[in-house]
């Protein structure tokens, strides 16, 4: 095999360790901010897993054909070594700067959406209620004129039943038929 291509799948390789080094730090402290639960966790370890054996066999493959070799190891060894040595802290404290502005700009859409949207339903609602409450006192008021205007057609008439309709109530059929009544429920 040509010495170029093996240096290149050597640099392939090491990039593709630099990149699964990125990516494990990025996954690890958003894991750890976001507190993921444990079914979660596997899952997503998982599939950090998959993707990072995609990446190193499409690149092997892209290098030198798909032919694991000790350089290929060496490679991957290398750029996770040479990624943690000099970039894992600078990414760790970015994601977490990252997480921070998500959170920040987050709570400023909902305070943003509880301004445009919230305070407006609110100011409706209020309007509503003192609409209906007005509506109501009115409607109070127009049903007591009604009564107070229209008393001498009814007033005078209830006076003069009420006797009628007392007379109706203790008379002799009727309570002969509130007794048998009573006892039919009592059986």
């Amino acid at each position: 095999m040509n010495p170029a291509v093996q240096w290149m799948t050597l640099l392939y390789l090491a990039g593709a360790g630099a990149m699964m080094g990125l990516a494990f730090d990025a996954y690890r402290v958003l894991s750890q901010r976001l507190r993921f639960p444990g079914w979660l966790t596997a899952v997503l370890d998982l599939l950090y897993w998959l993707a990072s054996a995609l990446l190193v066999f499409r690149l092997l493959y892209e290098g030198n054909q798909g032919q694991l070799r000790f350089y290929a190891f060496l490679g991957l060894f290398l750029g996770v070594w040479v990624y943690f040595l000099i970039f894992s802290v600078t990414v760790q404290k970015f994601v977490v700067m990252l997480i921070q502005v998500v959170q920040r700009v987050w709570r400023l859409l909902v305070k943003l959406l509880g301004i445009v949207i919230g305070m407006p339903l609110i100011g409706l609602w209020r309007l509503t209620r003192w609409t209906l409450r007005l509506l109501a006192a009115v409607l109070r008021r127009l049903l007591k004129l009604a009564l107070w205007l229209t008393r001498p057609l009814w007033h005078f008439p209830v006076k003069w039943l009420t006797p009628l309709y007392d007379r109706l109530l203790g008379s002799a059929p009727l309570t002969k038929l509130k007794a048998w009544i009573a006892a039919k429920k009592q059986r």
